[in-house]
């Protein structure tokens, strides 16, 4: 069995967060992604920041990672975004099968 998870990542725009969030579902990187809106304190480059920023929430396969950072690295106009990967240890079977489905390569 897969293992699932989600996978965190801070954008500077709703424009931008709505961005990658299609692209990663279109591309089946990524079975959804939440969008909220977050208000981030941070240290970058010596200073204090705060910002608001959008934080994408991704389900998806773990096993798919290393291009799903890829893509997100791709796409992401930080010099250092945030791509952050926590395992799911448990959740109802119904979803996890669907992540799967979704995430799966029709090409196959």
């Amino acid at each position: 069995m897969a293992q699932f998870g989600i996978v965190l990542v801070t954008a500077g725009s709703e424009a931008e967060a709505r961005h990658i969030a299609a692209a990663l579902v279109e591309e089946r990187l990524a079975a959804c992604v939440s969008l909220l809106p977050i208000r981030s304190v941070y240290r970058w480059q010596g200073e204090v920041k705060q910002d608001h920023e959008w934080q994408l929430v991704i389900k998806t396969r773990l096993d798919e990672f290393a291009e799903l950072e890829a893509r997100i690295q791709a796409l992401h106009s930080y010099e250092v975004p945030e791509v952050i990967a926590l395992p799911i240890q448990q959740g109802a079977a119904s979803y996890l099968d669907w992540i799967q489905a979704q995430t799966a390569d029709d090409s196959v």
